[in-house]
């Protein structure tokens, strides 16, 4: 089948995309959405008229972007929560105190590159605990809010990062082999995809469908933990015109694709620069495209039964 295209491309914005829709009723989530792309999404979305939700893990952060989204658009429907994505229990906490249907869940939040192996007190590699199974939790957790929506939208942020690697079932959390902050992040991040592909396949029939995405290169706080030395690497590419960075707004607007565009509707689709992207050919050496096993329908199954699995260990299990 032909992929899938907009009218939008890589120097598009968030408002760009939103343009011309009226999302008023719709109410969203949008996690990590105190800063960065986050935050650019919420205020597309906000401008559009929706109730957005910022679900954050520092409030203080979460309120000034709040107020700062709600003094350019005008609109007051704008609230914090906060999520530690990393604390099923405040996973947990935010599900419950959610009422009503929920129409889009943009799954934002994210780590990147952690230098050395950081396991969290479930034993679990700290990128795909974060980046993936605090996600899985709450969007399993939001099921019967989205499908009481009649119609939701879960939006996975990933990353060119997945080509990296694919998730190593047989070690996820590095107990057996080198850790490599890349290869953590980049395992991750295919999770992310392949989330949005099982979540489809699971839920379509609820009216749930899930799309997966490469924001771009946008310098944030998500780089927080990269060396200077590859920053600098990143700066220096950017002089030689061989790597080309998005700004946060221009960054946002392949989330907003898929959230928000006719195109998407069917779920189960990865996108980059505001369109679907193609699947890579085998050994190939670019930087764009989505590797086949990020959406392979049984790597997506098991790693839906691995997420529960998880979410099903005490935390002092070994």
């Amino acid at each position: 089948m032909p992929l899938i295209t907009t009218a939008f491309d890589a120097t598009s914005t968030a408002a760009d995309v939103v343009a011309g829709h009226d999302l008023t009723g719709t109410r969203a989530v949008v996690t990590g959405g105190g800063s960065g792309i986050g935050t650019e999404t919420v205020r597309a979305l906000a401008s559009a008229g929706a109730e957005v939700t910022i679900a954050v893990r520092d409030p203080q952060q979460g309120n000034a972007a709040a107020q700062d989204v709600v003094g350019t658009t005008g609109n007051t429907s704008v609230r914090v929560a906060r999520l530690d994505l990393l604390d099923l229990d405040s996973v947990a906490a935010f599900v419950a105190d959610w009422d009503g249907p929920l129409h889009l869940l943009v799954n934002n939040a994210g780590v990147m590159a952690l230098p050395q192996l950081t396991l969290t007190d479930r034993g679990w590699e700290t990128q795909f605990a974060t980046n993936h199974l605090g996600h899985f939790a709450l969007t399993t957790g939001l099921h019967g809010a989205l499908a009481a929506a009649d119609g939701a939208r879960i939006v996975s942020v990933s990353s060119t990062g997945h080509l990296a690697s694919p998730v190593h079932f047989e070690d996820i959390h590095f107990a057996h082999r080198e850790y490599d902050p890349w290869q953590a992040y980049g395992q991750s991040k295919t999770a992310n995809v392949l989330l949005a592909v099982e979540a489809t396949r699971r839920w379509a029939d609820d009216g749930i469908v899930a799309n997966a995405l490469m924001p771009g290169g946008i310098m944030t706080n998500l780089q927080r933990h990269v060396s200077q030395d590859v920053i600098d690497g990143w700066a220096q590419a950017q002089r030689e015109g061989t790597v080309t960075f998005k700004t946060p707004e221009q960054g946002a607007a392949t989330t907003l694709v898929a959230a928000v565009a006719p195109e998407f509707a069917t779920g189960g689709h990865y996108l980059e620069d505001c369109d679907e992207a193609r699947t890579r050919g085998a050994d190939e050496q670019s930087r764009t495209g989505v590797e086949a096993y990020a959406l392979d329908p049984d790597n997506a199954r098991r790693l839906w039964e691995v997420s529960e699995e998880h979410l099903a260990q005490r935390p002092d299990a070994d």
